[in-house]
């Protein structure tokens, strides 16, 4: 067994059960807190604190998922700018507001009037191009339509601001622009906000992160648990491990820590 989640009273409890039942140290543990526990007054409010741990050999696959590209584009400054229309922040850093929070701020503002499907393509790339200069980056921007998918292409000299670390910046934004496209278009389409060729470059990695997993899981026949993505990248490993008869996948956990387990299918077993 590579994982476990633990519950106890306290974190720290918690943490030391999963270590036990994993028979490993806090040193070679890859600790995941899902919620901090609550002492409550006089018995009543009590909640326990939840802890996935790791082990540290299951999850080593995917580090390159988080390297390659985003060492050399994460912006070196915090900014915090807020997008008028819908009151949410976009931050450039590592707490960047998940993609759940955008969704939820953006439907519970304004009116779900729909447009003409050309109209509220405008409107979502008028909308990208002012947040963006808030950031502190101006862009053109250049809409590609592939049946209903809509690209919205950033063109910018300062496409590290726009990617941020890990590409959090670029992932809110392309949660925004569905948001707005969902609300305002009357055709359901889909929106990517790409910057340069930062989405190609990613799915580069994920495909060789894709086939690195499967190799380990075919070789040791353990699960692998990779590190939590947004869910359309999780879409681009599903797809390229579909393809794969010696392994399964399917997600776990809650967002925005949810992510993928790969595993031996019945066949490999």
């Amino acid at each position: 067994m590579d994982k476990y989640t633990a519950k106890a009273p306290t974190v720290e409890e918690a943490i030391n059960k999963a270590l036990r039942t994993l028979g490993i140290s806090k040193e070679e543990a890859s600790i995941e807190v899902i919620e901090n526990g609550k002492k409550g007054f006089l018995g009543f409010g009590q909640k326990d604190a939840i802890v996935t741990v790791r082990h540290t050999s299951a999850v080593e696959v995917d580090h390159e998922i988080f390297t390659d590209i985003d060492e050399k584009t994460a912006p070196e400054k915090s900014t915090i700018i807020e997008a008028e229309d819908t009151n949410i922040l976009i931050t450039k850093e590592n707490d960047i507001n998940e993609e759940e929070d955008f969704e939820e701020a953006a439907d519970s503002n304004g009116d779900n009037s729909t447009r003409d499907d050309s109209q509220a393509i405008e409107l979502v790339s008028d909308y990208l191009v002012d947040v963006v200069a808030k950031l502190g980056a101006q862009a053109t921007i250049n809409v590609e339509q592939k049946e209903k998918q809509i690209i919205f292409h950033l063109d910018s000299q300062k496409a590290g601001v726009i990617i941020g670390k890990h590409g959090k910046v670029l992932n809110a934004l392309q949660s925004l622009a569905q948001v707005l496209l969902h609300r305002h278009a009357k055709t359901k389409m889909v929106a990517v906000v790409n910057v340069g060729d930062y989405r190609e470059r990613r799915e580069v990695i994920l495909k060789r992160l894709a086939e690195r997993t499967a190799s380990k899981v075919e070789q040791t026949n353990q699960p692998v648990f990779l590190e939590p993505m947004p869910a359309f990248e999780r879409k681009v490993i599903h797809y390229y491990l579909s393809q794969n008869e010696w392994v399964t996948t399917h997600s776990e956990g809650r967002e925005p820590h949810r992510y993928l387990v790969v595993e031996p299918s019945d066949k490999q077993i």
